[in-house]
């Protein structure tokens, strides 16, 4: 009598061999077993070959998804029951794969008109050590060491033998307690080993890339690239960035890995504030006698840690000068930014690197160059340190 409740032709699985290899591998071998018997099998290296999609695999095993047949797939070739040649199920949607016995130990049958190798009656008992023997699996030995040949294969990575021996005791302990079984523990080990190396070269690659801050720093061409083509901020006001952002983290004396995306940051607040002071100071016109800074140039000031005090110091010379050359600006505000940023890594000598002179300035030499360590605006005519920093507004 069938019961309602089996609505198609169940999937027979041995106890014992579950027991043995697993219940998902001996569900997948019985499954593969029905699913093979009316196939033309390929002979090739010794074995019958068979090739499944994923129609066939799905419509059989529809309680598993992709991964799960590629999971359990490539845990039967670990196990020594079955031998795989196609690509990661989940990758190729096909499944080519032989049993794992010789044809010529299986004389061939006809079945359904097809030849293909005879396989162990499902019914028959498989106890633990005749599966293992059938599969040439066994567990790892409590004093199993790496043969020459392994370690010859390891040490083409350039890892040293005796870090190869450091990892054998971990390596014994971790199998010993899993209670699994492989056909080759060498290639266990061979694999372990290299994995290892490589975390421990990416490791100490990773902490020997941090690095100190120091007066010679500049940032990469990456980092230009990203804040002047991408970002659109002026290649000057960028140049002007670094010797702020060098003084700065210099004096904290911190190391990073990531110094270029830290000024990223740091020029990216600078711009925006800029930009937003600039926004409310787009008519050209001449300085006033009691002209005073916005409260955003002192902001930008501050977050370029550049001391309040001596910005305001400069501002009388800056005011006289501008009022005497009767120009005008579209912004004084950022004609004095400029100015007290130019004057402060004067006077920390970290002028910026790559900057040129302005008009009038051919062959001038920084205050570091020339003896003059003071920083004072005086060392060279008020002419010539405001007219090298002027923007085309």
């Amino acid at each position: 009598m069938t019961s309602s409740l089996i609505p198609e032709r169940p999937i027979l699985v041995s106890p014992s061999l579950a027991a043995t290899i697993g219940l998902e591998e001996a569900t997948m071998l019985s499954v593969l077993d029905e699913l093979t018997r009316p196939l033309h099998p390929v002979a090739s290296q010794g074995y019958h070959w068979f090739e499944l999609n994923d129609g066939q695999l799905h419509a059989s095993l529809p309680f598993w998804n992709d991964h799960d047949i590629q999971r359990i797939s490539q845990s039967m070739r670990a196990k020594g029951i079955l031998l795989l040649k196609s690509a990661p199920f989940s990758q190729c949607q096909q499944l080519i794969f032989a049993f794992n016995e010789p044809a010529s130990e299986a004389e061939p049958v006809i079945v359904s008109g097809v030849r293909r190798p005879t396989a162990p009656p499902a019914t028959t008992p498989v106890t633990a050590p005749t599966a293992l023997n059938a599969i040439g699996a066994t567990p790892i030995a409590p004093n199993w060491q790496p043969s020459q040949e392994t370690l010859a294969r390891i040490a083409q990575h350039n890892i040293p033998e005796q870090y190869m021996r450091e990892q054998v005791p971990e390596f014994v302990t971790f199998w010993r307690e899993s209670g699994e079984a492989q056909r080759s523990w060498g290639s266990k080990f061979h694999k372990h080993v290299v994995n290892q190396w490589r975390k421990r070269e990416t490791f100490t690659t990773q902490k020997d890339q941090e690095i100190s801050m120091h007066n010679q720093w500049r940032p990469s061409g990456d980092a230009l690239d990203v804040l002047c083509r991408h970002a659109g901020i002026n290649a000057q006001f960028v140049e002007d960035a670094i010797p702020e952002f060098v003084l700065y983290w210099t004096e904290r004396g911190e190391r990073s890995r990531t110094w270029n995306s830290k000024f990223i940051q740091h020029v990216r607040r600078q711009w925006a504030r800029y930009t937003a002071a600039l926004e409310h100071d787009s008519e050209p016109r001449r300085i006033p006698d009691n002209w005073q800074p916005g409260d955003d140039v002192y902001d930008i000031l501050r977050m370029a840690n550049i001391d309040l005090k001596f910005a305001r110091q400069l501002l009388p010379e800056f005011v006289i000068f501008w009022r005497d050359s009767n120009q005008v600006y579209a912004s004084w505000n950022t004609k004095f930014l400029q100015h007290v940023k130019y004057h402060w890594a004067k006077r920390h000598a970290l002028t910026p690197v790559g900057t040129t002179q302005g008009k009038g300035n051919e062959g001038q030499q920084p205050a570091a160059a020339t003896g003059h360590s003071t920083g004072r605006t005086r060392d060279r005519s008020l002419a010539e340190d405001l007219n090298d920093r002027s923007w085309a507004f």
